[in-house]
């Protein structure tokens, strides 16, 4: 069986750093503990650019539009579903996500991040941790490519 991009349902990742170099986290609306952490990401639109498909699901997840851009990953990252996940992308055909993984940091205050900010609340929870934490947090299924993002970004970390 080879390999092929296109079975992988392109995506962006966003790891939102604060001035302190701490990094925002979301817990998962109506995921149960323990592994229901996870930074924001999102599919990108047909023809929509990486980085604009990245600000609006940050804006969408989080509410959050007063970003700087601080870097990005250099190639796609990758993951497979489980056979267990049987999600909506799953029943597209997809066998898992390709990322394309942006850094920002918060320029606009705290009070900025408004998880309710869409109608689709993704995050029911959010805070300011170490971006090492996130590995033991999220998904195990998803832990190799978010070594991959705290490995790419963590000459931004505090």
């Amino acid at each position: 069986m080879t390999f092929d991009p296109r079975d992988y349902r392109p995506n962006v990742g966003v790891v939102l750093f604060n001035e302190a170099g701490k990094v925002w986290l979301g817990r998962r609306a109506n995921t149960p503990p323990p592994y229901n952490w996870q930074f924001p990401q999102g599919g990108v639109d047909d023809g929509e650019d990486l980085e604009a498909a990245a600000r609006r699901e940050l804006k969408e997840e989080t509410g959050v539009s007063n970003v700087a851009f601080l870097a990005r990953t250099q190639s796609w990252v990758y993951y497979d579903f489980p056979d267990h996940a049987q999600g909506p992308k799953a029943w597209r055909g997809f066998k898992g996500q390709r990322q394309m993984w942006f850094a920002f940091r918060l320029t606009g205050p705290d009070s900025e991040i408004d998880l309710f900010a869409d109608d689709e609340v993704e995050f029911e929870e959010w805070r300011w941790a170490d971006l090492h934490e996130a590995l033991d947090l999220i998904v195990p299924f998803k832990r190799p490519a978010y070594t991959t993002v705290v490995e790419a970004f963590k000459h931004l970390a505090a």
